[in-house]
């Protein structure tokens, strides 16, 4: 599964892709070995969990991104993001975050998205804002946000 944007690819997590990635190209955090691990036993969590948002021009890794799971029983997925530093700060995140909300809306099976991220972590509440997620809460230093579809479309009032 690939969702193509302008200038990014966003690449479903699988065991065959997973595979041609060197670790010198992209370090794999243990959220992606656990995902392809689920992926094994149950082919269902495809597109549920991480994704890789691939730079069309250089052909290289900038990030992953993904949902925590599957949709809950009252359909609500939450989603996270993480762009290397040397790709930071170029919009990355909020045009493929954006590219995989979309995704999820366009489903059926997702009513609501969710996402949290630190208090402090300005870029990050910049991406959620400009996505048109709204702050729904806090609990400690975390911060929640969310966005719910009405009538096929996401509601960013």
């Amino acid at each position: 599964m690939i969702i193509n944007t302008n200038r990014l690819k966003v690449i479903a997590c699988t065991p065959e892709f997973l595979s041609t990635i060197s670790p010198e190209s992209y370090e794999i955090g243990d959220h992606v070995r656990e995902h392809v691990a689920e992926l094994q036993n149950d082919a269902t969590q495809l597109g549920w969990g991480v994704w890789f948002v691939m730079d069309k021009e250089t052909n290289t890794i900038v990030g992953d991104i993904g949902f925590k799971g599957k949709p809950s029983s009252d359909l609500t997925v939450e989603i996270g993001y993480g762009i290397i530093s040397a790709a930071q700060n170029k919009g990355y995140a909020t045009e493929a975050v954006g590219a995989l909300i979309e995704w999820a809306f366009a489903t059926g099976k997702v009513k609501k998205i969710i996402a949290e991220c630190l208090h402090d972590n300005l870029a990050s509440i910049k991406v959620l804002e400009r996505l048109g997620m709204k702050k729904n809460g806090q609990e400690g230093d975390l911060m929640q946000w969310e966005m719910s579809e009405v009538n096929g479309e996401p509601n960013k009032k």
